[in-house]
């Protein structure tokens, strides 16, 4: 009882330290071409604060005005981002990742009498098959693996008769704000399907929705009503024409035309 106790006033002091010190909570999302974005370091470079992107990109870090953060990992170029007040306001940011392309001056292939023409030399190699639990019949192949942040949701709501722990995360808000990041979790990868549905170049050319703004567009058309709506009904004639209505209010509201 006296260790729950203390962790209690552990939250409860860090809360009241966040709040006097004048840092935010940031949260937002980082993106890339080939979308693997997970496990992406997101450092902030005048704190000495890191975090990791969940599975879908997502992270929160606490910032201040003008802090430097610092968004990595081994397949893409190093990215700094600055704290500015505007960003500092806003709900959330989306960063864009480059690929970190490595390329070889020079490549000799010797082995196995390899041409280094895959199309030639797919045909003379033997590969064996691919072992997986599909391939395998394990009863657990086709099992859903939870989301990072459903993983932590289910820890910090589990055992509410013999641990205290629950009780914490409800007094906190812990279990508060994993709810939503999963229910945001599951929002963003509809939406990630229903910007799959047409090319970048309908979007730029069509809806005149700049390429770097089509991520805000669907953000911004997420938090209507009627956009789920839409996308329940699995019509894209439907869903296209509402998009198209909702271009002309965007653009009128960010200048766009």
């Amino acid at each position: 009882m006296r260790s729950n106790l203390l962790i209690f006033l552990f939250f409860f002091t860090l809360t009241a330290v966040a709040q006097t010190d004048g840092s935010k909570q940031l949260e937002g999302r980082v993106y890339s071409d080939d979308g693997d974005v997970a496990a992406t370091h997101v450092l902030n470079l005048t704190t000495q604060r890191a975090t990791i992107t969940d599975t879908n990109g997502f992270f929160s870090i606490p910032v201040h005005i003008m802090d430097t953060l610092e968004f990595s990992a081994i397949q893409y170029k190093k990215k700094i981002v600055v704290v500015t007040p505007s960003i500092m306001a806003s709900k959330m940011i989306t960063i864009g990742l480059e690929d970190a392309l490595t390329e070889l001056d020079e490549v000799t292939v010797t082995p196995y009498n390899l041409s280094g023409d895959l199309s030639k030399d797919i045909m003379t190699l033997t590969i064996d098959p691919v072992v997986t639990a599909s391939t395998l019949g394990l009863p657990n192949a086709y099992v859903r693996i939870p989301t990072k942040a459903e993983r932590e949701l289910q820890a910090a709501t589990a055992n509410p008769i013999m641990s205290f722990d629950p009780l914490i995360n409800a007094i906190t808000g812990r279990t508060k704000m994993l709810k939503q990041r999963v229910a945001r979790n599951k929002l963003y990868e509809r939406t990630q399907r229903v910007r799959d549905f047409f090319t970048d170049e309908e979007y730029v050319e069509i809806l005149r929705i700049p390429l770097e703004k089509i991520d805000d567009f669907l953000y911004y058309c997420e938090v209507d009503y009627r956009f789920q709506e839409v996308v329940d009904t699995h019509d894209r004639i439907a869903l296209w024409e509402y998009l198209r209505q909702k271009s002309i209010l965007y653009r009128k509201n960010n200048a766009l035309d």
